[in-house]
């Protein structure tokens, strides 16, 4: 057997949980690589769900969710400078609309100090409203001033940066198709690019997470996909809905349909709940739509709906157990950090931890003594004060050049993007990066000039771009010499 990596731990994943381990392993002095199957990092679950840093008091005590849940978001407060990390510590509400609901809020907030979430309060309707004044149905609320939004990828990416910076490597197009083992325990890693010889596995695979785990022999859980539909408005609806992250009393399946701003200033509502057996089908319904609108509404009437620019869905990991399925498998050399539904953004750092201290009663752990955790600071154009920006443009002509129109990115800052450590393969890995694409026209105008940037600065041809996936390809080779040549 052929083998093109010989390394002492895997981690199977490219998404926020995955690529905050890979972070963690990076302290130490280990060969650390990670896989992940997909053109760019972050394109499952973590390019699409609510983007809430929960404060951890819904979760039950004691359990793997609301350890992790607690410590991550404290770990994201600390975390924000040094890796430049893009959160804004809003606060959260649970809005009670009933007298029962009212009642929900009181165990809520006794579960919230039982799991250590500091500040929490529960305010009369009146209180509410002096500053969210669009909650006119709330009668009473939780409020979890600790609670805020980050934008998922750039955490993931941020996470990724700092442990490649740090000595790991991570390889995308890169799919395991399987595991050899010697004497019972793990040790060779096939993947589509070839073999790879390690000692230890983490499996941080998302929605496919069981089935990574099956091929190595561990069927202890299993996943289930559930999808949630998200309706997003455009930053001038932002005024006239929420400032914070509001919740609905949460139900048995689902924390509820939220309103929720983001850290570039726009809206959302959603997401649904709904259990499916495809772990690909991430479109949006009719029938979700209404949905979301009909639940969002309970808490704020006036909808924008004529602000809405896109509608997306993403799938939740939900395990088999209840919690999520963290550390050493039945399998030797083969941990797991699976099933990491809500709130698995906001645990992501500290199952991290936990994942770390595992390996660490399987082998021992030495420091690096010189590790840097921190990233260089970056500021995007349209943030930039007039002076800085003709300073940028002076440095680099490129930046002069508008390409995004709707969030003013320029080539510069997408050029940047695709040759700095893991940068953009694909046109929504550039979006992801810059928000070029992100905006109104959500990237109507911008799109051909990404796809010639991204051709010309990887040296291949315009055929060879994909929108996200392998197979969304946006032109092929018959076509592509009709493109204008400035749009090539």
């Amino acid at each position: 057997m052929e083998f093109f990596r010989d390394t002492d731990v895997v981690v199977i994943g490219g998404g926020i949980v995955g690529t905050a381990i890979l972070r963690e392993l990076s302290k130490y002095d280990l060969r650390c690589l990670l896989v992940e199957k997909e053109p760019d990092l972050a394109i499952g679950t973590t390019k699409a769900n609510s983007a809430v840093c929960h404060a951890g008091f819904d979760a039950p005590t004691g359990s793997w969710k609301a350890k992790t849940n607690v410590r991550g978001n404290a770990l994201y407060h600390e975390l924000q400078d040094d890796l430049d990390l893009d959160v804004k510590w809003c606060g959260s509400y649970v809005c009670a609309v009933t007298e029962e609901q009212e009642e929900q809020l009181r165990v809520l907030y006794d579960r919230g100090l039982a799991n250590g979430v500091p500040g929490l309060k529960i305010l009369t309707g009146d209180e509410v409203r002096k500053e969210e004044p669009n909650l006119k149905t709330a009668r009473a609320a939780l409020w979890a001033p600790t609670a805020g939004v980050l934008w998922p990828f750039g955490a993931a990416l941020a996470f990724a940066r700092c442990a490649v910076q740090n000595g790991a490597q991570v390889i995308r197009d890169c799919a395991v198709t399987g595991f050899v083992k010697e004497e019972g325990r793990v040790t060779i890693v096939q993947t589509t690019k070839g073999a790879i010889r390690t000692h230890f596995v983490i499996n941080a695979a998302g929605i496919y997470a069981d089935r990574i785990a099956a091929l190595a022999g561990d069927t202890s859980f299993t996943i289930t996909p559930r999808k949630g539909e998200y309706i997003l408005f455009d930053k001038t609806a932002a005024p006239d809905l929420v400032w914070s992250v509001v919740f609905p009393c949460p139900t048995k399946t689902s924390k509820g349909i939220l309103i929720c701003t983001t850290t570039h200033g726009n809206t959302f509502i959603g997401p649904n709940a709904n259990d499916q057996e495809d772990r690909e089908d991430t479109a949006v319904t009719p029938a979700g739509m209404d949905e979301i609108i009909a639940g969002a509404r309970r808490l704020v009437p006036n909808l924008p709906l004529g602000a809405a620019i896109t509608e997306f869905a993403g799938l939740r990991a939900v395990s088999s157990t209840g919690d999520f399925v963290l550390g050493a498998s039945p399998v030797p050399g083969f941990l797991n950090a699976a099933g990491t539904q809500s709130p698995g953004l906001t645990s992501a750092p500290a199952i991290a931890e936990v994942l770390v201290e595992a390996l660490g009663q399987e082998m021992v752990l030495r420091r690096k003594p010189h590790w840097n955790g921190r990233l260089p600071r970056r500021k995007a154009f349209n943030k930039m004060a007039p002076s800085e920006k003709q300073e940028a443009i002076a440095k680099n002509a490129l930046y002069g050049r508008v390409i995004c129109r709707c969030e003013t990115v320029t080539e510069g800052e997408i050029v940047d993007a695709i040759h700095e450590p893991v940068g953009a393969r694909t046109v929504d890995g550039v979006k992801r990066r810059t928000r070029a694409g992100m905006g109104r026209c959500q990237g109507g105008f911008c799109g051909p000039r990404v796809v010639q940037i991204l051709a010309r600065e990887l040296q291949v041809p315009v055929s060879s771009i994909v929108k996200e996936r392998a197979a969304s390809r946006l032109y092929y080779e018959k076509f592509a010499a009709r493109v204008p040549e400035e749009e090539q």
